[in-house]
């Protein structure tokens, strides 16, 4: 898998004009499976997201916060370009993106996971031609991979 992982102020993903997921402070990740990616791989990830310290000490406490920390929300959006090879040629091949039963099935797995962590979610919509509005909160990105 591989994920873009943005620390936002806010983020809304919008299709034909209605809002069908938005969140306030929190993480937007951008999620490409790969032709080789498993379940156990999809629950990996879906931990990492939620724990990774990348949000400011909101007092004198020491270290990071995570988005579970402090309660932030993740809008999850299923992007197969990630997986985008454009080493030959001008046209991207998308040849290691999964097929899409599979990339589905690990994408619904990863948000059933991020859904259990009881922190305020949102999606798009699987295959769906979509618009996504993201205010990144510093900027603060990641890659992160499988």
């Amino acid at each position: 898998m591989r994920l873009i992982v943005q620390r936002v102020a806010r983020a809304q993903v919008t299709i034909a004009g209605d809002i069908i997921g938005a969140i306030g402070r929190g993480i937007c990740v951008l999620l490409g499976v790969h032709s080789t990616d498993t379940p156990a791989r999809a629950d990996y990830l879906a931990g990492k997201c939620l724990d990774l310290r990348i949000f400011p000490p909101v007092s004198a406490a020491p270290g990071e916060l995570s988005v579970r920390d402090i309660g932030g929300g993740i809008l999850v959006i299923s992007q197969f370009t990630l997986y985008g090879d454009t080493k030959r040629g001008r046209r991207p091949s998308f040849t290691e993106a999964a097929a899409p039963a599979l990339a589905e099935e690990l994408y619904e797995r990863f948000l059933a996971r991020i859904r259990a962590s009881g922190l305020p979610w949102g999606a798009g919509s699987f295959g769906a031609m979509m618009q996504v509005e993201i205010i990144n909160d510093g900027p603060f990105t990641l890659l992160l991979e499988r």
